[in-house]
């Protein structure tokens, strides 16, 4: 890194550094995250917005299918370079050629295997039928497009004299991008600074292509060795979102950009990557593949920006940038969450109840607080609706004023579904319905039953259901997001079956809705003159 003393010397631009993008293709390949063509142009519509420079379609020799998406991609999105990927095979490029034929920008990805493993067990080439192959591939894709990237399978266990020779020779054929993959995931960091660091020396013709990491997350490295290639001159990353992948994965695109913006006193090098688009993006990946992000995965998880500590929680009322080094805002979510639980204190447990409209003083505090920890040491998340039955005094799980007490779902042959529920109002009402509401599932149905039930109209921005253990007879736990005037309000349910759960978190928030048209949920706590 070239820094410098001289305040009055402006500081060296910053580099670029290409961000390509695998999702779909080494991404998708692997076991659990297969797309359908409509989901993969879904990603990559996506993926274009996000600002990836190179976003690799797919593999078009593999498949009818895999051919046809990587087509329909190229010919619809404008913005990053489409790659196709190819083995040093005449067939494999000429279906590249033909499938990226209506891209604005493209280029053929050409890997071939190096190392003495592969050349013996897999290959069954010597060195010398290895770069023969190598040219004679990129001379024949070089006909058809000006760029072209090779990548060295298996590069980190390939002998590095060997490797040097490789890549001389390939950017001597045409290459305009050399990549070298830790294709296995078994390199460290300080073992690619030095690699790189050589091939920064020794390859011939190096400053005249981009230098390109691509590394897999077998030892959970993956992130830390492509930063660390960066920092020796890499100027092209390769990675997926969520760092999904063959095996233990890639390289993670939101941690590697996050990790080269945060750290951009070190690195010295920007991307183009709309970083507010990487949550929604890596969430959008999760609902198209069925996957669930890890909780504590980083920069997309549900508790990358969420703290359960009262010390924690009391430093980040202080000083957000006590216990966080990047915005919540930057990377799409839209705030900090100071989760209440057995761990929180009484600085948390009085900020959500300010959120929630209860005005306390301290001895009000110091009243509801062992009230708190007492509900908090049963479960593992003290919730809005829970502060409020504190808040009034009441048991929380008795807390209405609507009780479920029947209901029923049917899915429909050929589509859609109906619902009908019977509930009972603290008042003494009972209310229900003889004709099911309809719905295009259990799930909507049922929603659409507690409001006509009810009268109350939800304003749902976001509905999750996540498995909280295994098996046939696993609790699913339904999460409800209503907008209400300028709140927002969340409703929980857990049961075996998924739509009970739902009716449980959608009653939950018809509940605080109807709480706060009586003032119940208003600041009933009078603060103290």
């Amino acid at each position: 890194m070239n820094k410098t003393s001289d305040p009055a010397v402006a500081p060296p631009a910053r580099e670029h550094v290409r961000i390509f993008d695998t999702t779909l293709r080494d991404g998708e390949q692997s076991p659990g995250f297969s797309m359908s063509r409509p989901q993969k142009l879904h990603m990559a519509h996506a993926l274009a917005e996000l600002g990836v420079d190179v976003l690799e379609a797919g593999f078009p020799q593999a498949s009818e299918g895999d051919f046809e998406a990587v087509h329909a991609i190229a010919k619809e999105l404008r913005g990053p370079v489409i790659a196709g990927l190819a083995r040093a095979q005449i067939g494999d490029i000429d279906a590249c050629v033909r499938a990226l034929e209506p891209a604005q920008k493209k280029r053929i990805h050409i890997f071939l295997a190096t190392s003495p493993l592969h050349r013996r067990h897999k290959l069954n080439m010597s060195r010398e039928q290895v770069i023969e192959t190598g040219i004679k591939a990129i001379r024949h894709a070089r006909q058809y497009c000006d760029d072209i990237e090779f990548s060295a399978e298996d590069a980190i266990r390939t002998e590095p004299e060997f490797l040097i020779e490789v890549l001389s020779t390939m950017i001597e054929a045409g290459a305009t991008t050399v990549n070298v993959p830790d294709t296995v995931g078994y390199t460290t960091p300080e073992e690619i600074y030095a690699l790189f660091s050589r091939l920064k020396r020794e390859v011939r013709g190096i400053d005249k292509v981009i230098l390109s990491s691509h590394c897999h997350n077998d030892l959970g490295l993956g992130v830390a060795n492509s930063v660390a290639a960066v920092a020796v001159g890499a100027r092209q990353v390769e990675c997926t979102i969520n760092g999904i992948g063959e095996r233990a994965g890639n390289a993670a695109l939101e941690e590697i950009v996050m990790a080269l913006r945060t750290r951009a006193d070190r690195f010295n090098v920007e991307t183009g990557i709309r970083t507010p688009l990487l949550y929604p993006t890596a969430r959008l990946l999760a609902n198209v593949t069925g996957s669930t992000i890890p909780r504590n995965k980083a920069i997309v998880g549900e508790n990358a920006f969420a703290h359960e500590s009262g010390i924690h929680q009391h430093g980040m009322l202080k000083n957000r940038e006590t216990y966080e080094i990047m915005r919540p805002e930057d990377v799409g979510v839209e705030k900090t969450q100071l989760v209440l639980g057995k761990h929180s204190g009484k600085h948390a447990l009085r900020d959500r109840l300010k959120s929630l409209g209860y005005e306390v003083d301290d001895a009000q505090v110091e009243e509801i607080f062992p009230r708190f920890k007492a509900l908090a040491d049963k479960k593992k998340e003290v919730f809005d609706s829970d502060l409020d039955a504190l808040v009034l005094g009441q048991d929380p799980a008795a807390l209405g004023p609507w009780t479920l007490e029947q209901m029923h779902a049917t899915s429909h042959l050929g589509g859609g579904a109906s619902a009908s529920v019977r509930l009972r109002h603290e008042d003494g009402r009972s209310v229900g319905e003889t004709e099911g509401s309809l719905g295009d599932g259990p799930v909507h149905a049922m929603l659409r039953a507690i409001e006509r039930a009810t009268g109350t109209t939800l304003d749902i921005s976001d509905f999750q259901i996540r498995s909280l253990s295994y098996g046939a007879d696993a609790q699913g736990r339904a999460t409800l997001t209503v907008n209400h005037g300028e709140r927002e309000l969340i409703g929980r349910g857990v049961s075996t079956d998924i739509v009970e759960a739902t009716a449980f978190a959608a009653l939950e928030v018809v509940n605080r809705i109807e709480r706060i048209k009586l003032g119940q949920a208003l600041p009933l706590v009078a603060k103290s003159a």
